[in-house]
């Protein structure tokens, strides 16, 4: 599913994304998270020399919301804005799985400016999802 112009959650996202500390893949990523009850919650990306230390735009996102109290996410907005395009801007399987966990409902991505914007229920995005 396609977007038309970027909403003011994407230009968000996109906004948090310049402050991501990616200095190893030079890959900046902000994510916006908008819980059940319509609170707004950024996170981005935080890499470590130590990869696996690393934290993404998503996971970073879903958990400063947790950290408020949230326990459902209705959104979750992607900003990749050093990838080319779209199609490189799509949520890893972790973040996916962590999506999964908070019950998202909708899941939009994008790339850098200019590129196209991508709205996705998070069952296309992950299908047969492992959930207790």
């Amino acid at each position: 599913m396609s977007g038309g112009h970027p909403s003011p959650l994407v230009n968000r996202a996109r906004e948090a994304a310049l402050a991501a500390y990616a200095p190893y893949s030079e890959f900046r990523v902000g994510a916006v998270v908008v819980t059940s009850d319509g609170e707004e919650v950024i996170g981005v990306n935080v890499e470590n020399a130590a990869y696996p230390s690393s934290t993404c735009a998503e996971a970073s996102a879903i958990a400063n919301a947790v950290a408020m109290g949230a326990r459902k996410i209705d959104t979750i907005v992607v900003a990749c804005i050093d990838a080319p395009d779209v199609e490189a801007a799509y949520p890893c399987g972790r973040c996916r799985q962590i999506m999964s966990e908070f019950d998202v409902k909708n899941v939009v991505v994008t790339g850098g400016r200019g590129t196209r914007t991508r709205t996705h229920t998070l069952d296309e995005l992950l299908p047969h999802r492992f959930n207790l």
